[in-house]
């Protein structure tokens, strides 16, 4: 007999989102999902509140849609300000928006991994049960005891709500992965002091505008980002990478899960020079072909959203108008589509593009070197595990490249270059955020904002069905899934956090 799962909310991920699977029988004895509908329950309206403002407030407003990659807003608002104003940044505004960038990113892959999707594999509830010396692991007993007792489920967040389920089984890897959930926490808080030398404050900057930061670079400064990267490297180094190799020596079957649309797309991020190169590069890869991006082949689609009804758009001429009970609609979440195809994006997306890139030699050297121990072909990278090695390996190139970019500061010079504002103009700024390709659509009309959209990562990835009925990238890697009990569907979470969603993001 046919099941349908419904989980709502989706835990442990930013923002409001609703799974609703359409599950039938599987000769497994479980139940294999046929359908998959990714909902974003939660309107907010950003283009909205943009209208008529004074453009230099973009990049303010926008960091509001999410606290947990404000600075990738950032960056885009003021790519897309920079185009319109006919502007670059100079070089050390270049260095420290990297700088700003790369300290937000690694909070960010540090987080989704230890205390977002980590949880769906690590049996948590085991420091219940602690009786070491460990002062750390001890409040964190303490405080779990404290929440459990009063079953308080947001008190007691990650403990609760909490699928039964096949966690780390040796007891000692366990404990470990724990504790590191507890270092963790520690090694975020650096990355935000990081992010908050050079861009005055986080989660929200005040430092980061058109052409650069406000900041100067003193030595100082440097010095004091010196330092906090290097304990953030140590981390990566010898603990994060080793605990995803640990959770992929006890779950090798999620490198054959959640393979998704296959299709990837990254618009590049982190500038290195006053031309267009990029640290890690854009591209598109289609049917496992690469080719440039195009952003004039972006365009949005609505058909299964809670929107006015009408072609797809390029999002430099979209529309939000929000139709709350339109039928047959089912998210919050437009339909984003590349050459009208799905994309995944993130830092599969941006590993695999650039592997499938011939001129970026160097990051194929490095996804070989770590996968020959492991006897995987890159092609097992499209998977649920393969999403969280490829988030590890980012993390790493950034913090090595971080302190490249260090060494390159011209200390006490200005990071910034004056500028005009146009009476008007138009403009969009294409970066990379942690979760994936992020672009932000500006029209500028007698000195105030007259159109502003954004497209992020999550809109891509949690996509509803487009006109021609094809699923987003999530909702494809979740059809064909067997879920071993429906009333615990821990296969499912694994999956869509493995995407790692920010719903804040991506409903308008």
């Amino acid at each position: 007999m046919s099941r349908t799962v419904e989980i709502s909310p989706l835990t442990r991920i930013e923002g409001h989102l609703a799974v609703h699977l359409e599950t039938e029988p599987d000769e497994s004895s479980g139940f294999r999902v046929k359908a998959a509908r990714c909902e974003g329950e939660m309107y907010r309206g950003f283009e909205q509140i943009l209208r008529h403002r004074d453009p230099l407030d973009a990049q303010q407003i926008t960091q509001r849609i999410c606290g947990v990659c404000p600075i990738p807003h950032a960056i885009a608002s003021v790519r897309a300000q920079e185009m319109a104003y006919g502007i670059r940044q100079n070089h050390n505004g270049r260095l420290l928006q990297n700088l700003i960038l790369a300290a937000n990113y690694l909070h960010s892959h540090i987080l989704h991994f230890y205390h977002l999707a980590a949880l769906d594999f690590v049996d948590v509830t085991a420091v219940l049960n602690y009786q070491g010396s460990d002062r750390t692991l001890k409040a964190l007993k303490n405080w779990a005891a404290e929440a459990v007792a009063r079953s308080d489920p947001f008190a007691a967040a990650p403990l609760l709500p909490r699928y039964d389920g096949d966690y780390v089984k040796d007891a000692d890897r366990n404990q470990r992965l724990v504790a590191h959930y507890a270092e963790a926490l520690e090694i975020r808080r650096i990355c935000d002091e990081m992010a908050a030398i050079f861009g005055a404050r986080v989660p929200h900057s005040t430092a980061i505008v058109p052409g650069g930061v406000t900041q100067v670079p003193t030595a100082e400064r440097v010095l004091s980002y010196a330092g906090r990267l290097k304990r953030v490297l140590d981390f990566i180094e010898a603990v994060y990478l080793p605990d995803l190799l640990e959770v992929a020596t006890e779950f090798p079957q999620y490198f054959e899960i959640g393979r998704g649309c296959g299709n990837f797309l990254s618009f590049g991020v982190f500038e290195q020079d006053a031309g267009d190169s990029k640290f890690i590069g854009a591209g598109a890869v289609i049917n496992r072909k690469w080719e440039a991006v195009d952003q004039a082949a972006i365009a949005e689609d609505v058909a299964a959203s809670r929107y006015a009804p009408g072609p797809a758009q390029h999002p430099s001429r979209g529309q939000t108008q929000p139709q709350p009970a339109r039928p047959g609609a089912y998210s919050w979440l437009k339909a984003p589509r590349y050459r009208g195809q799905p994309m995944e994006v993130g830092p599969l997306a941006r590993v695999m593009v650039n592997y499938l890139n011939p001129s970026a030699t160097w990051l194929r050297r490095e996804v070989d070197a770590f996968l020959a121990p492991l006897n995987l072909p890159v092609e097992k990278l499209i998977s649920v595990l393969g999403r969280h090695v490829a988030r590890g390996l980012e993390a790493l190139w950034i913090a090595r490249q971080a302190g490249k970019w260090l060494d390159q500061i011209e200390l006490d010079a200005p990071a910034t270059c004056d500028f005009e504002l146009p009476k008007s103009a138009s403009g969009f700024g294409l970066t990379e955020a942690p979760r994936g390709a992020l672009g932000h659509w500006l029209t500028i009309e007698n000195y105030r904002i007259e159109h502003y959209q954004c497209v992020v990562p999550t809109t891509w990835n949690c996509s509803p069905r487009d006109s021609q009925g094809k699923p987003g990238p999530v909702e494809a890697a979740l059809e064909g899934l067997v879920l071993r009990d429906p009333s615990q569907p821990i296969e499912a979470g694994r999956v869509v956090r493995s995407f790692d969603p920010c719903l804040a993001c991506a409903v308008h």
